[in-house]
């Protein structure tokens, strides 16, 4: 098995804790950072723009994506521009389609044209990936975000579609794919191993790190030993 210093893909942590999203910055192996409405709402975040400078005044050497929250493409674009302009570090997240179901391609080309860094989300398809790569400018750095943890929900694995995703890809030089929403540590090695560009990985998942490697003997035992704990914590008795 690989170590994470010796694994290709590029990990991004994701969340919208400041504090937590400062110590994933200052890790090495933390190669950039994204976040969300839903994320931020959960953290309390309530001042969109305020948060996003604070993160900015101390992440200036690290891609970090923002994403657009209207849900009419006009005011999109509009958003678009304004997050674009807050560093040169920022990519604008983009959502594959707006909640009428009516998909964001032309929005992708125009921003595109203006040299805009996108990061084109929520994708689930191969056919959406085809359609985002026919939008990008070649030369403009952006990324393609597909939910493989989400597609795993469903039922469906997710490892011939992301495989199929690398291949689009290769038609736009400057873009790289994300595997978004991993769910077990395991998805980082699954994501290298298929020449993905890129993982998004929460601080739940990526605390896991340590236990790359580790010897199941003992992780079996140790498991044995947590047990035994908590049931004399419980105070059980029969």
């Amino acid at each position: 098995m690989k170590t994470v210093e010796q694994l290709n893909i590029k990990i991004f942590a994701d969340g919208a804790d400041k504090v937590g999203m400062l110590d994933m910055y200052a890790k090495s192996f933390i190669k950039g950072l994204t976040t969300n409405p839903t994320l931020m709402n959960k953290a309390g975040i309530r001042d969109y723009k305020s948060f996003a400078l604070d993160i900015l005044s101390e992440i200036k050497d690290k891609p970090i994506s923002f994403e657009v929250f209207s849900d009419d493409f006009v005011d999109m674009e509009r958003q678009a521009y304004e997050i674009a302009s807050w560093a040169d570090n920022v990519y604008v997240k983009l959502p594959i389609t707006n909640t009428k179901r009516e998909t964001c391609y032309a929005l992708v080309e125009k921003l595109a044209a203006q040299k805009v860094k996108m990061n084109v989300t929520a994708l689930m398809t191969i056919t959406q990936v085809q359609d985002v790569v026919a939008a990008l400018d070649p030369n403009v750095p952006s990324y393609v975000s597909v939910f493989a943890g989400r597609i795993a929900d469903t039922g469906c694995d997710p490892i011939p579609l992301m495989t199929a995703a690398v291949e689009s890809l290769k038609a736009s030089p400057a873009a790289e794919l994300i595997w978004a929403s991993p769910r077990e540590l395991l998805n980082i090695f699954q994501a290298d191993s298929i020449g993905c560009h890129v993982i998004t990985v929460t601080n739940d998942i990526l605390k896991k790190l340590s236990q790359v490697g580790y010897d199941l003997d003992e992780f079996s035992l140790d498991t044995v030993k947590m047990f035994y704990s908590d049931a004399r914590a419980a105070g059980f008795s029969l």
